[in-house]
């Protein structure tokens, strides 16, 4: 009789044993479902170098059309940095249902020296013009609304998520100029809003009479995108007057430029928090959420 017990409970657990990593194993099919998938495309081959952007969405959002997309550009001043950097963001959003993009481009550096000899910011803003266009052209083949897609970047990324919009000049001949790289909103930490400083003239060498023209605050003009900027009011490389003159000559025109500042914070408003690269925390990106909800391009 007790060898008779041993065996039924033996059983039973067992067979409780199996329903749970049944259990379990359904859960991973939903998860994974949810789980974010990360690919990699060359958007342009220029000289040597092949750009690539990368890519990140699930397949819940593969399920519908007309998604929003949202391309980011890092920052390092046009010189340093990756798209490393925008990875966990793009994470994040991805999650949300938007299929996000981090863009490899063109840096002012050659084997640790600045500037490079061929490459200035003014090619910088010429990948990232060619960026824009790639995901516009591609919309269908990741089921995004093609007059859904915004510009995000980071200090200098931010610089270049402007000029996409505001600078008619610098298209990469390759370009299928029949495809607008205009984006439909943008996301700014931190921009760079007016190029006539020093580092950029540094690096634009025996070209630094372009400076102008590729200087976001130099080149306002009407019917922009809505834009939001966040920016540390002790900011010591974008200083913070460069982006409430910015936000005045924005509006002068009637243009929607949306400013959040923040006192005591400088130039990484995450510093301290490695979750986004130092960029940003979750509170600010609450903030931007809300502003892409306001033009429909977040549920």
């Amino acid at each position: 009789m007790k060898n008779l017990f041993i065996i039924i409970f033996l059983c039973l657990s067992l067979l409780t044993h199996a329903v749970i990593k049944g259990e379990r194993t359904l859960t991973d099919q939903v998860e994974n479902n949810d789980q974010v998938i990360h690919i990699q495309e060359v958007y342009k081959t220029v000289d040597t170098f092949k750009l690539k952007i990368d890519i990140f969405y699930t397949n819940k959002s593969f399920e519908r059309e007309n998604n929003t997309a949202i391309v980011f550009f890092h920052g390092g001043g046009w010189a340093f940095g990756t798209p490393s950097e925008f990875f966990t963001t793009c994470e994040r959003y991805a999650r949300m249902g938007i299929v996000t993009y981090s863009v490899d481009y063109r840096l002012s550096i050659e084997n640790g020296v600045t500037p490079h000899k061929l490459i200035s910011p003014i090619e910088s803003v010429m990948d990232a013009k060619s960026a824009m266009r790639w995901v516009r052209e591609n919309a269908g083949k990741f089921h995004i609304g093609r007059n859904k897609i915004v510009a995000a970047g980071q200090s200098a990324g931010g610089h270049l998520a402007l000029c996409t919009a505001m600078i008619d000049d610098y298209t990469e001949k390759s370009d299928n100029l029949s495809i607008s790289c205009r984006p439909d909103a943008i996301l700014l930490f931190s921009a760079c809003v007016n190029a006539v400083e020093g580092w950029c003239d540094r690096l634009l060498a025996d070209r630094r009479n372009k400076i102008w023209s590729i200087s976001p605050a130099h080149n306002i003009k009407r019917g922009m995108p809505p834009m939001i900027e966040f920016h540390g009011e002790y900011d010591e490389q974008v200083p913070v007057w460069t982006v409430q003159f910015f936000e005045c000559a924005m509006n002068k025109e009637g243009n929607y430029f949306e400013l959040h500042t923040y006192a005591g914070m400088r130039h990484y408003l995450g510093e301290g928090n490695p979750k986004y690269s130092r960029y940003f925390g979750d509170e600010i990106l609450k903030v931007a959420d809300d502003f892409l909800r306001k033009y429909n391009l977040l549920d």
